[in-house]
């Protein structure tokens, strides 16, 4: 009886609009006393979820792609991407899908990336004769490659979820290779699209300009370089790095851009406080359900269940990427990693599944959920920069799930993709 009512109160609450964090406190709360047990046990579990130190890297890694954002840096990656791709069938989609590569690695948000990214290209691609859907699609699928490589707090998310026991360097490397993957097969989407469309290719600015934009660029993209190889050398914790992004990004926006006022360090800020404080809501909420789950024993008996379908592990790996795709249609990305880490991991690991390969699984597929609807984060962002209804763009953006659903399936079934990269740092 107490999963039903773990699960019940909580589908409940969500279908009548409550919030995420307080479906997940609540339904936990209601199992609780259902239970006999004292109500206080889901608030001490509350408070342990959030008292992790490597949560510390959420909001500075925040505040960071923030400064970013209102910094002017999007902009200087956009032509810098322009000079590289533009010259290629549907330019201004290759554009938009190579410098949400570059910003993506600096931001690690894929909501950031669709605002900034999307707020730039999708005016300039309707100017010059590109459909306002097929601008909001690439922008929108694009975003999620940011999930994929440093900072991407949703990966730190999941290495606590799991534990706290898998190495953050790992889980940003993993992600690399997946994401550029994903950036090539969107590429290659885009051509195709474009070339029916017949939409136009940009001239090549020449070596010289070319050469002026990445100078320009430099002290933006200097920062993926700081994340990544300062967490992946172990000359600081995930948990500094993004303390040293958060101050390096003001540096830059303050003292090498100038583009950095009063106004916008207030918004920057503000907005990182606004989205830690729902991001770590959802993560207290969510680490009562999940003691929960794993007192219940659901995992144990999810692993017996799946077992008594089929003993493959392609099968196992096919429902499980089937389930996350249906979950990310209707709740957050971050929820759901907490939520369904202590319960899938378990399973991939009792069939053999390395825990840093199925995390870049579970990210990627949730990243894919940010851009369907009803609940689709990423694509309300991108239908609102493009100004036209969800209807509007889901009409057209199948190919660009296509492509996305490709990726995932070939990192699902082939391991290497995610593990050869770490592999090389030990």
């Amino acid at each position: 009886m107490e999963p039903v009512i773990l699960f019940g109160t909580f589908t409940v609450l969500l279908l009548i609009g409550t919030p995420v964090a307080f479906c997940l406190g609540a339904a936990s709360l209601a199992t609780v006393l259902y239970m006999g047990l004292p109500p206080v046990v889901v608030f001490q579990r509350l408070n342990s979820g959030v008292s992790v130190f490597a949560l510390m890297a959420i909001p500075f890694f925040i505040f960071a792609g923030e400064l970013m954002v209102r910094g002017d840096i999007a902009r200087r990656l956009v032509a810098l991407a322009g000079a590289v791709v533009g010259h290629m069938r549907g330019g201004l989609g290759q554009v938009n899908i190579t410098a949400s590569v570059l910003f993506g690695g600096i931001s690690g948000s894929a909501a950031a990336d669709a605002t900034a990214i999307g707020g730039l290209m999708i005016p300039q691609m309707k100017e010059k004769g590109y459909s306002v859907e097929y601008g909001v699609n690439v922008t929108v699928v694009s975003s999620i490659i940011a999930l994929m490589l440093p900072p991407s707090h949703n990966m730190i998310i999941y290495s606590i979820s799991a534990g706290g026991r898998l190495s953050i360097a790992d889980l940003f490397t993993a992600g690399i290779l997946p994401g550029l993957l994903l950036a090539v097969s969107l590429m290659v989407t885009a051509w195709f699209v474009a070339r029916r469309a017949g939409y136009p290719t940009e001239r090549f600015p020449g070596l010289s300009a070319l050469g002026a934009m990445f100078i320009n660029a430099i002290p933006g993209l200097l920062l993926i370089g700081i994340i990544f190889g300062g967490v992946r050398s172990g000359v600081f914790t995930a948990s500094e790095s993004s303390c040293i992004a958060a101050v390096y990004a003001l540096l830059v926006t303050t003292l090498a851009y100038r583009t950095m006022h009063w106004p916008e360090f207030v918004a920057a800020t503000k907005a990182a406080v606004r989205t830690t404080a729902m991001v770590l809501l959802v993560i207290g909420c969510a680490a009562s359900f999940g003691w929960l789950l794993a007192f219940l024993r659901i995992p144990a008996e999810l692993v017996a269940f799946m077992k008594g379908i089929s003993e493959n592990p392609l099968i196992i790996l096919l429902m499980i990427n089937i389930v996350l795709l249906f979950l990310g249609t209707f709740m957050d990305m971050s929820p759901l990693i907490v939520i369904t880490t202590p319960i899938f991991l378990p399973v991939a690991t009792a069939f053999g599944v390395d825990p840093v390969h199925f995390g870049v699984i579970l990210v990627l597929n949730l990243g894919i959920g940010l851009c369907t609807p009803p609940v689709g984060t990423v694509l309300f962002v991108g239908c609102a920069v493009g100004r036209i209804s969800v209807w509007d763009a889901i009409r057209t953006i199948w190919p660009f799930y296509g492509a996305a659903i490709f990726t995932l399936l070939l990192v699902t079934y082939i391991p290497s993709l995610s593990l050869w990269l770490p592999s090389l740092f030990h």
